[in-house]
């Protein structure tokens, strides 16, 4: 462990940390590592060219200033995600959950490893592994049949359609035996560590050796919340109690079924918009038909299609997310006084502080595992792959094609087009491919233990969730031993940024005897 820093920030004292883990974990264990013993058990993993053995593991700890040395309970904050880095607060009352949790805890916000300064992974990381296998993925899979057709604007579905199904599908991928192919496979195998089990053994291994061993609670938001049943499932002796907001995974896990209960919240979502907002429906369809006659780029020089402009309904699961999209459309024209015009689409200019808020709000660049991982934190063990479950759900649905108007929204989804078009997913492309055709990945719930789990579990789960059914999540909480579940329509999925949700988990926990152990710890 490395002390980086300690300061101030308005309401907060917080230190800066850092440690070593390793890149992958299989064969060992973190009692055993947290100890001084190293070897690894069982067989043992290929090197990743051009991956180091170690990464660092950032994060911080966060008190109220008045308790800066004092000896106080642990609450680790699992980030949504994936792909999200830790919490940068600014106050305690900027995130409010903060503002609570410091009157009972002193708050650990790790970066999840690849994230933030936890030895992030970007496109720079996926050029240097390429580069270490001899290979420049810089153009991804362009150049195939597929991978222009793609880099035009059609989804992979439609480029394997225009090229004679399975044959085009496979010329997305890089020759097998080339530079490029190997570079693909160690990107691939590179990125299979940077899921759920290796994120939970290095907070386990955090656990043991920067603070002595003392078992912790756990605070899941969205994805948080499947890291938390991963944390209950392989080391629930250091879990004195969990919370979760919005975040509980269907287990067994299934990106499809995920998928098949999504898509129609997203139809309904969208409908909801309209109907606040009627005009609304016009003004975006008039966008989706001058986007549609071609020619649009956006400020980073990515092509702007109709289902980049779906992908704006990703924000509908959270509040006030009808408002923020009423008025981004009201500045969409460049013309007159902003109204829908009724002239050619094609000759319509859109205006430029429209086309920067559509990249601002469709871009992750920030957080480039966001999308390159979504599909991949329903894998569990498997035994068919993934193959782009999202593209195969919306394209089973006419209603959401693009050229369908009133245009529907899509979510929390990822689609193949994504990774041919957006600047900052590329190079991840080739690597994402590849990932979506295996059926080897880390076991991540162990349903018999779940069950057996004795882990005080609190659960809000959100009627209305947009990214994360509610039916779903009860149908796994009915079956995770001391789990309880407050179930509200009152919050969306970002319920938690206030301070109402934790405070209503802690004192219902409190109140039941469940936190005795964890205000102990």
């Amino acid at each position: 462990m490395t002390k980086l820093a300690s300061y101030y920030v308005p309401g907060l004292y917080v230190e800066d940390f850092s440690i070593d883990v390793p890149l992958d974990w299989r064969g060992l264990e973190p009692a055993t590592l947290a100890v001084g013993i190293g070897v690894r058990h069982g067989a043992f993993p290929d090197p990743i060219p051009g991956a180091t053995e170690s990464i660092k593991l950032f994060y911080r700890t966060l008190c109220a200033p008045e308790h800066a040395h004092d000896d106080l309970p642990l609450l680790v904050f699992l980030q949504g995600g994936p792909g999200g880095e830790g919490p940068r607060p600014t106050s305690p009352t900027a995130d409010g959950w903060i503002a609570e949790a410091i009157k009972h805890f002193r708050v650990v916000l790790p970066d999840q490893r690849g994230t933030g300064r936890s030895s992030r992974v970007s496109g720079q990381t996926m050029a240097r592994l390429a580069a270490a296998c001899g290979a420049d993925m810089a153009h991804g899979a362009g150049g195939t049949a597929a991978g222009t057709a793609m880099a035009a604007g059609k989804s992979a579905a439609s480029a394997v359609r225009d090229n004679a199904g399975t044959e085009a599908e496979a010329a997305t991928l890089p020759a097998k035996g080339t530079p490029a192919a190997t570079a693909a496979r160690a990107q691939a195998d590179f990125l299979k560590r940077f899921l759920a089990r290796s994120i939970v053994y290095d907070f386990e291994y955090l656990r043991l050796t920067a603070f002595g061993g003392r078992p912790w609670t756990t605070l899941g938001q969205s994805y948080g919340g499947f890291l938390t049943l991963t944390y209950l499932s392989l080391f629930p002796e250091g879990v004195a109690a969990s919370f979760t907001c919005g975040g509980i995974p269907h287990v067994p896990a299934s990106a499809a079924e995920v998928y098949a209960h999504t898509f129609p919240r997203m139809a309904a979502k969208t409908g909801q918009y309209y109907a606040r907002y009627p005009e609304d429906a016009m003004r975006v369809a008039a966008v989706a038909d001058r986007v549609a006659a071609g020619g649009v780029t956006l400020p980073d020089g990515s092509p702007l299609t109709v289902e980049r402009l779906q992908l704006l309904g990703s924000d509908f699961g959270m509040k006030p997310s009808f408002e923020r999209m009423h008025w981004l459309f009201d500045h969409a024209f460049e013309e007159g006084d902003g109204s829908v015009p009724t002239k050619d689409p094609a000759g319509l200019a859109l205006s430029d502080g429209f086309l920067m808020s559509v990249l601002e709000r469709t871009s992750t660049a920030a957080n480039p595992l966001y999308w390159t991982l979504q599909e991949f934190i329903y894998a569990d063990g498997m035994t068919e792959p993934i193959g782009w479950a999202a593209e195969h759900e919306k394209a089973s649905r006419a209603a959401f094609g693009t050229s369908e108007r009133p245009l529907l929204f899509t979510g929390e989804a990822c689609f193949p087009w994504m990774f041919a078009q957006m600047p900052e997913l590329k190079p991840f492309e080739a690597a994402v491919s590849l990932l979506m055709e295996d059926d080897q990945f880390d076991r991540i719930y162990d349903q018999v233990r779940l069950a057996a789990n004795e882990v005080p579990l609190q659960a809000a789960v959100y009627f209305d969730d947009m990214y994360v059914d509610s039916g779903l999540q009860l149908d796994t909480l009915s079956r995770v031993g001391a789990s309880h579940a407050w179930v509200t329509n009152e919050f969306e999925h970002d319920g938690l940024h206030g301070d109402a949700v934790f405070k209503h988990l802690f004192e219902e926990a409190l109140n039941r005897g469940d936190l005795e152990r964890a205000l102990r710890s």
